[in-house]
């Protein structure tokens, strides 16, 4: 991460103030710039954070910059490029990573390599529980494990497959029940 970050800014895309290394999205051409978080020392208003100083309390890592931690963003696209290199097949995620965070991934990794490309990006609906969005800060929600002691594997599998893999898939007993019939 803290390399990457360093490619960053020594590729000029990115800029530190104090402590915080801000990706400065002027740099990246084809940046959707809809994001806007308040912070006078941005250059930018959608320039995002690549890494955060350290608060009271908070784990933090020594870095050249000082004491903090990466942002979010950055953590993906430095073990995708130490896991997978900078050129890789598929990168998926759910519908709402596309932005901003696999748009900010997108522009760190091109700017730390400029050969950084991914040939497909898939974004998967979400599993819906009644309706609703599953979440565990919500409290309804199912591991596999726990699906696969009611049901056989297979019924989940064909249960799973049955929408469109952007489409929502509402999970309910009812559905599981049909797909282990199925």
């Amino acid at each position: 991460i803290k390399d990457m970050i360093t490619q960053i800014i020594k590729n000029d895309s990115a800029y530190v103030v104090e402590v915080d290394v801000f990706f400065a999205v002027d740099k990246s051409p084809n940046y959707a710039r809809e994001r806007v978080a308040v912070d006078s020392r941005k250059h930018n208003p959608a320039d995002f954070v690549l890494w955060k100083a350290a608060k009271p309390g908070d784990p933090s890592w020594e870095s050249p910059w000082g004491p903090g931690r990466p942002g979010w963003h950055i953590e993906c696209s430095a073990m995708s490029a130490h896991y997978l290199t900078f050129k890789f097949d598929i990168h998926g995620g759910g519908i709402d990573l596309i932005f901003p965070h696999h748009e900010n991934e997108i522009a760190q990794s091109c700017a730390a390599c400029e050969e950084s490309s991914v040939s497909y990006w898939l974004h998967d609906g979400h599993v819906t529980n009644n309706n609703e969005k599953m979440s565990k800060a919500l409290g309804h929600f199912f591991t596999i494990r726990q699906i696969t002691e009611w049901y056989h594997p297979l019924a989940l599998r064909h249960f799973l497959i049955s929408a469109h893999y952007r489409s929502p898939l509402n999970y309910s007993v009812l559905q599981l029940e049909g797909a282990s019939n199925a």
